[in-house]
């Protein structure tokens, strides 16, 4: 039977896009019951009109379950309030304080049950003078300096893919389990707060670091010389990427996999800091090595020297890759979108993510029905505080 950690937990989210849902997603994997409160017949807006459909949405809400009920109503929010007592955890990411002004902030929420771990994440956390502005991941990476970083010098530049959403999902799932472990043991509840702009402080450490060492701020370029990495394209147009930091084992490995052990006994190469100052020397070096051989060739050659190495792949071939396969990181689906499993594993098993997207109102009634009869529910849908799903 497969071990599902937070078995028994129950999730209550309001808030949509990624930061929060991403989170959820990863606690409704490892088991807890995850209810997402949307609005009537729309949903959040991160289904993108499509309902179910959108591959987004399913990405960050498989497995959840669906109450459509209108906040901006007193009902609505009288039905919140009446479910809190029944679930262990509130999460929310609206703007600071507007979730409060509507009736549902911590102080009244953790009144309802006094063990409740209620989460907010914002975008800058909910003061100082930047706390009102909207934020996405563009802007947490913009002001979390990743831009810069992997922007060549003078020229920041956007990057493929987001990861300042990502790192904010995770940042609140580490943060829901560590509240869950102290409510265990003082059995109180906590209002638990993180936003975008602290959690991509958790992709910078390295790149701070980097700034003190160097005595200026850091760019695509200047960890380089320090990791000792390569990005380098072969005779059958595949390329790799190398990691060497400052072993000289590794160091000795590569040279040995392309014939080239002079290098070990030239005075700009030989030790860390020599080859770290020569570094963009060493760069077309290496990369005229690598044009010369096909990419099976370098994969048996740095596989037989135990150099650090693995192959540039896109996001189709990570997928479809055998290690990924392997380790069971993706939930196989029908129509081959790729369910993303949580990174951990629990004695040797990877919990799966079992279940559907459900539809804007799948769950309203029977989420309602716990504490309201069938004839309110009836009432409260017939005058659009509920959505059902037909």
């Amino acid at each position: 039977m497969q071990h599902k950690p937070l078995d028994g937990i129950r999730i209550l989210e309001i808030g949509g896009y990624i930061s929060l849902p991403f989170g959820t997603s990863m606690l409704c994997a490892l088991g807890a019951e995850v209810v997402k409160v949307e609005r009537p017949v729309v949903g959040e807006d991160f289904r993108r009109h499509q309902n179910d459909g959108s591959p987004y949405f399913r990405q960050y809400n498989t497995g959840k379950r669906s109450l459509a009920v209108d906040l901006k109503r007193p009902e609505g929010v009288a039905l919140v309030k009446a479910l809190i007592p029944h679930f262990d955890v509130v999460l929310e990411n609206m703007r600071p304080g507007k979730l409060a002004a509507l009736g549902l902030g911590p102080e009244v929420c953790r009144e309802l049950r006094e063990d409740l771990v209620y989460g907010s994440v914002t975008g800058f956390g909910a003061g100082g003078p930047l706390a009102d502005r909207p934020a996405y991941d563009t802007i947490g990476m913009a002001f979390g300096g990743m831009y810069s970083l992997f922007g060549d010098e003078g020229h920041p530049q956007l990057t493929g893919g987001l990861s300042a959403d990502l790192v904010t999902g995770l940042t609140t799932t580490a943060g829901v389990l560590a509240a869950l472990v102290g409510r265990l043991r003082t059995g109180a509840g906590q209002h638990l707060e993180t936003s975008i702009m602290e959690a991509v402080s958790v992709l910078t450490a390295d790149g701070i670091t980097q700034s003190f060492e160097l005595g200026a701020d850091p760019t695509r370029e200047s960890r380089h010389p320090q990791a000792q990495n390569f990005c380098v394209r072969t005779a059958s147009g595949e390329s790799l990427a190398i990691h060497l930091s400052s072993s000289q084992k590794f160091w000795h490995s590569l040279c040995r996999a392309m014939d080239r052990l002079d290098l070990t006994e030239d005075p700009r190469f030989a030790e860390y800091r020599p080859r770290e100052a020569h570094y963009f020397e060493l760069v077309k070096i290496v990369e005229a090595e690598f044009e010369r051989r096909t990419f099976d060739d370098w994969e048996r050659e740095l596989t037989e020297h135990d150099v650090p190495f693995a192959p540039v792949l896109s996001m189709s071939g990570y997928v479809g890759h055998e290690q990924t396969r392997w380790l069971g990181m993706v939930e196989p689906q029908a129509d081959a979108l790729a369910l993303l499993r949580p990174p951990w594993r629990f004695d040797g098993e990877r919990p799966d993510r079992p279940g559907v997207a459900p539809r804007v109102g799948a769950d309203t009634r029977s989420v309602a029905g716990e504490v309201l009869s069938g004839d309110q529910i009836d009432e409260l849908v017939a005058g659009g505080v509920l959505f059902i799903e037909d």
